[in-house]
């Protein structure tokens, strides 16, 4: 039999016993669509889901800064070695950060002190910050050198008695400042305690503050903290020393959101194997249905001269096809799951990791076809010519 009668015919009759693969068929392609979907957008699931979550957040951030010790000169970090560990794969952003100390203000006579801080705009993005009411200064504010004040939480209510306090001013140290929003996504006390001013006003308005001595990063998600440790060193000590350099990590934190990520993770590959091997299964079983439903059928065509290769061959290319078929509809349902997916988390997978997915669930298919289809075809091509015409 040539290959394209074989194929028609088993195409055939996958069309005609539909109704019977059914259920094979949708458990193969939803475990190849599960597939595709968790190889392809894991890692920007990962990256929105860091991204949203403080606790994840927190523990994909990364705080460095030079220890002060009395018979060495202070540090700061340099714009250079800020633009140098942006560039480290896995890096989202990086923030410098001048730590003022205490800070003062007075309020209907009464005086309060807080934490001060001088942050450039990406400080907001590293942290995971958001404004809750207001609005957090910009690029053109740091730029500007603008006299402006974002309150946490505790320090506006604490000061003001009220979180409505965007456009007030408040005093700092003599100098008066526009209060522009207060800050959201808090999950450090001390910084609900504090309050933020664009780093260059700091730099020029803040006697305690000459250069950035805290730097931030943020990490793509959980599996790239390690990496990016390791490779922080060298960036820094190729633009200056790193001798005195601390890098620190919420690595309890880091752990224990690794340990519920790999069970997550592992239950998710677990269920989508079951529904494939489940799926191999039905093959196996559809199969041994169909050799015995067609016994007579194929004692005919061993009298008429057919070969056991040529009945092996067709009942193999059937559950070729119902394997094949089965994994590029997964494939088509896989894609419409990651279009839906890539547009409410904002992203897509590149194409040639969509390639890979693609090549490696049509490859699982054939080998599922074959190694489900197998023992039923030589069942079927062993049949005696006899026995098979006479079977009812």
């Amino acid at each position: 039999m040539r290959l394209d009668d074989l194929l028609r015919v088993s195409v055939r009759q996958v069309l005609r016993h539909r109704r019977r693969y059914l259920g094979v068929v949708l458990a193969i392609a939803l475990g190849v669509a599960g597939f595709m979907l968790v190889m392809t957008m894991s890692r920007d699931f990962k990256k929105n889901f860091n991204r949203d979550l403080n606790l994840i957040g927190g523990a994909t951030i990364i705080r460095m800064y030079f220890e002060d010790l009395p018979d060495h000169r202070p540090q700061w970090f340099r714009t250079e070695t800020l633009a140098g560990l942006r560039r480290i794969p896995g890096v989202t952003d990086a923030s410098l950060v001048a730590l003022a100390g205490s800070a003062r203000t007075n309020w209907r006579t009464r005086q309060y002190y807080f934490s001060l801080l001088g942050v450039d705009d990406s400080f907001w993005e590293v942290r995971g910050l958001w404004p809750l009411k207001g609005q957090l200064f910009h690029d053109a504010d740091v730029e500007a050198r603008k006299r402006e004040v974002v309150l946490g939480t505790e320090l506006a209510r604490r000061i003001f008695g009220s979180q409505e306090v965007e456009g007030r001013y408040m005093e700092i140290d003599h100098d008066l400042y526009r209060v522009s929003g207060l800050l959201g996504g808090i999950t450090d006390s001390s910084l609900a305690n504090s309050a933020f001013i664009p780093l260059t006003t700091a730099q020029d308005r803040v006697s305690g503050i000459s250069l950035p001595n805290r730097l931030y990063l943020r990490v793509l998600t959980w599996d790239d903290v390690d990496r990016v440790v390791a490779a922080v060193p060298a960036a820094v000590s190729a633009h200056q020393s790193a001798d005195l350099l601390r890098v620190e990590v919420s690595w309890e934190a880091l752990k224990r959101v690794k340990h519920v990520a790999w069970w997550v993770e592992f239950f998710i590959y677990l269920a989508l194997s079951a529904t494939l091997i489940l799926g191999g299964f039905g093959i196996w079983n559809v199969m041994m249905a169909a050799v015995r439903s067609r016994t007579r059928e194929i004692g005919l065509k061993k009298a008429m001269g057919a070969e056991d290769r040529d009945i092996l061959a067709q009942f193999l290319s059937e559950a070729l096809c119902l394997s094949v078929g089965s994994a590029i509809l997964g494939v088509a349902l896989g894609r419409l799951a990651m279009e839906v997916m890539g547009y409410f988390i904002g992203s897509s997978p590149p194409l040639d990791l969509f390639l890979i997915c693609l090549a490696l669930g049509l490859l699982f298919a054939v080998f599922l076809g074959v190694g489900a289809g197998l023992y039923p075809s030589i069942q079927a091509s062993r049949m005696e010519v006899v026995s098979a015409i006479r079977y009812e």
